[in-house]
């Protein structure tokens, strides 16, 4: 058993190494410098914003997570980012626990009533949980999420179909896999309690949440489809932390304007 949980593990670390970013060069002239005047006024307003948690998945590690964690630096945004315990094997209502108390450290550190979640795969049910049953509701201003199985993903259902057993005695995939109780619990009642501003982010080619609408939210919450906007931009699961367009989604959300994708942004 321990044999195939890191054959599992193996497989999704090459899978982040896989990925890559690139840097857009800023436009001449005059656009030039009005939009170094409005990144500025918008740097300003971030610095005064939330703190940004960013919520990694099942074996994201943290250093997957900072090249999104930069963008939003440099934007002026106070970020940190929260690696599950046991890089989210475990249960995922003990990860939402361990985060309920990163979340207050940061608080306290920052001296803020709130933060943001910007939170990716596993990392959304984590949030989730935390805000609908450990008292988030009242700690978070903006909820985001970039491909998260909210509600469970046949992928992992399929593990025990080719043979690996109930996902490979992995617990946090047991609880991801559609129909499983942990789902039914967290989607019950309100997908989105209190005053928390809920955006989830999906692509068509999320490889890890299948269907891709499993990654949606019912009861208000802004579910952006990159491809309904951009629909030539190819994104995959992972690729949604490292993404251009994606990023642009996650920026407008957390500044509370309207959705916009950049189908151009790199």
């Amino acid at each position: 058993m321990l044999l195939r949980k890191i054959l599992v593990a193996a497989t999704a670390v090459a899978a982040l190494l896989l990925s890559a970013t690139a840097a857009q060069a800023a436009p001449a002239g005059d656009a030039a410098t009005t939009t170094e005047a409005t990144g500025t006024a918008g740097r300003t307003a971030a610095a005064t914003a939330n703190p940004v948690i960013v919520v990694g998945g099942l074996i994201g590690v943290s250093i997957a997570y900072e090249p999104i964690a930069a963008r939003l630096r440099a934007d002026g945004y106070r970020v940190s980012i929260y690696q599950l315990p046991d890089l989210g094997f475990g249960d995922i209502r003990a990860s939402a626990r361990a985060l309920s108390s990163y979340v207050d450290l940061v608080r306290a550190a920052t001296g803020a009533a709130k933060v943001d979640l910007v939170t990716h795969s596993e990392g959304g049910l984590v949030s989730r949980w935390y805000v609908k049953y450990l008292g988030g509701v009242d700690k978070v201003g903006r909820y985001l999420s970039l491909g998260t199985p909210q509600q469970g993903t046949y992928v992992a259902n399929i593990v025990e179909f080719v043979g690996l057993g109930d996902c490979a005695g992995v617990i946090a995939c047991q609880q991801m896999a559609i129909g499983s109780d942990f789902l039914a619990t967290l989607n019950a009642g309100d997908d989105t309690p209190g005053a928390v501003r809920w955006t989830t982010i999906r692509t068509w080619q999320d490889e890890l949440v299948r269907p891709v609408d499993n990654a949606t939210l019912a009861d208000g919450a802004t579910n952006v489809l990159i491809q309904s906007s951009c629909p030539l931009r190819v994104v995959g699961h992972l690729g949604l932390v490292l993404d251009g367009t994606a990023y642009s989604v996650v920026r407008q959300a957390l500044a509370g304007a309207p959705i916009q994708p950049n189908c151009f942004a790199i």
